[in-house]
């Protein structure tokens, strides 16, 4: 999607509402409320251990033409790289191993932009994604990173604020397993990586008390000159990532999802992670645009029922989000 399509997408999202056959009082609401929700940035820490897969991660999942132009080095935290795609804001988060000295400075770095609040007084970070090497049996620094860094500076509600994913699933047994034609790994591998989720779960709940369900995937990768490898598990990913994401602040990613569709295309049986995502957009679009109106009927959900009058016009702005990612994800 184009910068020009998006646009097109917003103003076409307001339309609806300018356009809707609605007292003048409640059109007001909608469009304050929309316009909120646009406006809206999302802080989003991506951290891992020296060798996990952070950036083959960032470039599979966001618009990396916008990172590249964007890229800059938050002066005050030095070596966490702050990516500005729009309203989406990425804080790349050296983790640990590198040496003790090094791993002292990232620590204190990482604890500092946690506590770090915005101009309203919230925590500025949203989300934490860390990311484990799932071609490592060796995950001791990544666990030191959890537990000791992260989960302690995450504040009340830290099990909404953290995400644990295992990369690089398809060198997980060191490449045997993984069937390159169906992109997916066979049974021996799965029941590899299903134990593998359950370990780092086990060792993260002893460690701090908090309950995590570590997903596994590849982001695949791409050499100078070389075709991209097809990611695996990417939707899935992004569900939980956008389903984490607090619901007024959704909308953020609309502008920067990676808009190659074969990067989206493979992923485990277990659900349908593009239908998650358009529902937990629509939620967002529905429960928060519509805040403070008077609906006179249920919204409803994106597949059923969505109301009365007002309801409709919520309903045609869900439309724009929902035809959107349907696109995208084919």
């Amino acid at each position: 999607m184009s910068n020009e399509s998006q646009k097109k997408f917003f103003e076409a999202m307001e339309a609806d509402i300018m356009n809707g056959d609605i007292p003048e009082a409640e059109k007001d609401r909608l469009m304050k409320n929309f316009l909120y929700l646009k406006e809206q940035k999302i802080n989003l820490m991506i951290t891992g251990a020296t060798g996990c897969g952070k950036s083959s991660t960032i470039n599979a999942l966001f618009n990396t033409e916008v990172a590249k132009v964007g890229v800059g080095v938050d002066p005050e935290t030095m070596e966490i790289e702050k990516y500005e795609l729009e309203n989406l804001i990425l804080w790349d988060s050296p983790g640990l191993g590198d040496g003790k000295e090094a791993d002292n400075r990232h620590a204190k770095n990482i604890i500092k932009k946690l506590n770090e609040h915005d101009e309203n007084g919230n925590l500025l970070i949203d989300l934490v994604l860390v990311i484990l090497d799932g071609s490592t049996r060796d995950l001791g620094t990544s666990y030191e990173l959890i537990n000791s860094v992260i989960i302690p500076n995450l504040g009340e509600n830290r099990k909404d604020r953290i995400l644990v994913a295992i990369n690089q699933a398809d060198v997980a047994m060191k490449g045997r397993y993984w069937d390159h034609d169906a992109n997916r790994p066979e049974p021996p591998l799965q029941k590899f990586l299903d134990e593998k989720a359950l370990s780092v779960k086990r060792r993260i709940q002893e460690g701090t008390g908090v309950d995590i369900d570590p997903i596994y995937y590849s982001a695949g990768f791409k050499e100078e000159g070389m075709v991209q490898n097809r990611p695996y598990n990417l939707s899935k990913l992004l569900y939980y990532i956008v389903k984490f994401t607090p619901k007024e602040k959704r909308l953020s990613y609309v502008d920067n999802i990676n808009t190659d569709q074969e990067m989206w295309k493979d992923n485990d049986d277990l659900k349908d992670y593009s239908k998650g995502i358009l529902e937990s957009l629509a939620e967002s679009v529905g429960e928060c645009a519509a805040a403070g109106a008077d609906i006179g009927g249920e919204l409803g959900s994106i597949f059923g029922k969505t109301g009365e009058t007002i309801g409709r016009v919520v309903g045609g702005a869900i439309g724009g989000v929902v035809g959107f990612f349907r696109g995208l994800f084919g």
